[in-house]
């Protein structure tokens, strides 16, 4: 028997204020509406005397959940589609902000994964990608708020769903004319932009509707029906890795307050993953698990989230991360459970090569195992899931051409993958043949 389904809106209005997509889907802007000169902030006395430092995390607004609900989000009709086919269906990339390279090309590249995940909600309808999950990295070079609408703003500006996000470590970068003194306080633009107080026209949108978010604070949780998805920030570090403590004292500014969270959230959502009711995803910016030696894995960030997992007795079933600007899907096996680790952080900024020599998969490195050789191409993932089993797509968006590069199937009862299928390259992605040493896993 076929499920009838509502209509969804022409565009989509969310409860309250709450908008999303422009009323008339409008071309592709060709220019910037501001030159991007962030790039030569890299050599502001600020940056250079302050870059290997961390920042101090922005407190969470005060009086609300550490949670959202997508109910407060997303009409009726679309959470009574995602209740009656019981499953749901979102987007989820990293690393979007065009500002790399000449002003014309890097627009399109942003512009052609947008489009196509635009493209993915228009004609899924009600049962299409209910939202995106940004993975960080929103506004290159440094989070600045006149860089909002050409490097957020106007891309998805036809992307008809909400956009949650966590902050990359560009979002949060400090620059200024001296050395004493920031010329912004960190993640102010994103605070204003995702963290605000309640939903409403954005001074950075240029006009754009799309209102701000309501987010609790920098690391957060999603609730949605089949899972959650707890986001969280790994701060400002560009090269090194990502850090979401204190480090057992080695970064006292950062403080422990997301651990705490971390673990709250997971003993909040273990007698639904339990009862099989829902997926648990982890989101963090700074890979755990990268062949990249630039943009290597964060051991840090890895042995946090275990601490955090062991003392809640609950494992996430998939981890996402960005920052490198590549596809890279790992499995690690803790306990017999198979976990996905995904990298996907080439949603517009860059498609970048890994830096050094770089295994060919299947390569193992303790218990993790690179599944399939990195993809250097721009685009993005899709995700779906009935909280029994979940599936992940990578899809390369280019000249208007969307391809299934690779995806990767969970049985969730089991704690398994029970298939991956991974379609090769023209070129362009294929690593050196000498494996890593151990100390790229950093």
């Amino acid at each position: 028997m076929r499920i009838k389904l509502p209509r969804t809106r022409a565009r989509l209005a969310g409860p309250g204020t709450r908008l999303y997509a422009d009323p008339k889907p409008s071309p592709d802007e060709t220019s910037f509406q501001i030159d991007n000169t962030s790039a030569q902030y890299y050599n502001s006395p600020y940056y250079l005397a302050h870059k290997d430092q961390v920042q101090p995390f922005p407190a969470p607004r005060s009086g609300v959940p550490a949670y959202l609900d997508l109910q407060d989000f997303v009409p009726t009709e679309v959470l009574d589609a995602i209740n009656t086919t019981g499953r749901i269906t979102f987007h989820a990339v990293g690393d979007t902000g065009a500002a790399k390279g000449v002003p014309a090309t890097a627009i399109a590249n942003e512009a052609g994964v947008a489009d196509a995940m635009a493209a993915d909600v228009q004609s899924g309808g009600v049962t299409g990608p209910a939202f995106f999950f940004h993975l960080g990295d929103v506004i290159y070079n440094f989070g600045e708020a006149q860089y909002y609408y050409d490097q957020f703003y106007e891309p998805f500006r036809d992307y008809d769903r909400p956009i949650f996000a966590i902050p990359g470590n560009h979002d949060g970068m400090l620059f200024g004319a001296t050395s004493a003194t920031p010329q912004v306080q960190t993640l102010e633009a994103f605070l204003r932009n995702f963290c605000a107080d309640a939903p409403g026209p954005s001074p950075d949108s240029g006009g754009l509707v799309r209102t701000v978010m309501t987010q609790p604070g920098v690391y957060f949780t999603l609730d949605a029906p089949y899972v959650s998805i707890i986001g969280l920030y790994s701060n400002v570090l560009d090269s090194g890795a990502g850090v979401i403590s204190s480090q057992g004292g080695k970064f006292p500014v950062v403080g422990n307050a997301q651990l705490a969270f971390l673990q709250s959230e997971l003993k909040r959502l273990k007698p639904d993953r339990q009862a099989g009711k829902r997926a648990i995803i982890i989101a963090v910016h700074h890979p755990p698990a990268s062949v990249d030696a630039k943009h290597g894995g964060s051991v840090g960030v890895e042995k946090d989230l275990d601490t955090c997992c062991q003392a809640a007795g609950l494992w996430p079933d998939v981890v996402l991360s960005g920052h490198a600007h590549l596809y890279q899907r790992f499995t690690r096996v803790v306990n017999g459970k198979q976990t996905p680790y995904i990298v996907s952080g080439s949603g517009g900024f860059a498609a970048t090569a890994p830096q050094g020599a770089t295994p060919k998969a299947p390569y193992t490195i303790g218990d993790t195992t690179l599944e399939v050789d990195p993809i250097v191409e721009f685009g993005y993932l899709t995700i779906t899931t009935d909280a029994k089993t979940l599936s992940i797509t990578f899809k390369t968006a280019s000249n208007g051409t969307v391809t299934v590069r690779d995806s990767v199937n969970v049985d969730l009862t089991q704690a398994q993958i029970v298939s991956g299928t991974h379609a090769p390259s023209g070129g362009g992605n294929k690593p050196k043949p000498a494996p890593p040493k151990k100390g790229t896993k950093k």
